[in-house]
């Protein structure tokens, strides 16, 4: 069965706002940091001795030992795949920093298209 116009139109708009959050989000997030190879091999060696805990635990048949294991086993996945804090959170030029009204020539594609869409969301002509 089709959908009818105001139907597609409210898909689409729903579908420009996902995408503007999606963009929004990626913008956000620093994903070019470098891996912490410290954290991973911390969590990896308490991962291994959370395993064995485990393992002790349940050939003696010692639940609080069992328990203690995946505790630590759970404790060292989680140090492991933490992703660091940004060092700019508090900074003025943060996340909550207002931009500029124009764009750049530097800004991406995506940036330019969101603010076309702030523009026309707050009544403003393209």
């Amino acid at each position: 069965m089709p959908l009818s116009e105001h139907e597609q139109r409210l898909l689409e708009e729903m579908e420009r706002n996902l995408y503007k959050n999606e963009a929004d989000v990626v913008n956000t997030s620093d994903f070019r940091r470098t891996p912490n190879y410290t954290a991973i091999a911390v969590g990896v060696l308490m991962g291994l001795v959370g395993i064995a805990t485990m393992v002790v635990g349940v050939s003696l048949d010692i639940t609080l030992v069992g328990v203690l294991g995946f505790g630590v086993l759970f404790a060292g996945v989680m140090v492991a795949v933490a992703i660091p804090g940004s060092s700019n959170e508090g900074s003025p030029s943060g996340r909550n920093a207002p931009k500029a009204k124009s764009p750049a020539a530097s800004s991406s594609f995506m940036d330019r298209l969101n603010e076309r869409w702030e523009r026309r969301e707050r009544g403003e002509g393209l």
